[in-house]
């Protein structure tokens, strides 16, 4: 089977079946997370997380240089 080639400008994937494995791969960590029973973090915190591990990264980094 000859997979189809896309165009660089439209589509980050090289094959159609490329694209298409994208898509199952993504859509089934999607509905994973949505089953997860795991108790949810607030937007707010999990900033504050992200946020935290910028400034020590940064920090190590800084010390480093």
């Amino acid at each position: 089977m000859t997979d189809k080639k896309l165009d660089p400008r439209v589509s980050e994937f090289e094959t159609e079946e490329q694209a298409a494995s994208y898509d199952r791969w993504f859509r089934a960590k999607i509905e994973a997370a949505l089953k997860n029973d795991r108790p949810r973090i607030p937007h707010d915190e999990a900033m504050a997380r992200i946020y935290a591990t910028i400034e020590r990264v940064a920090a190590k980094r800084k010390k480093s240089a």
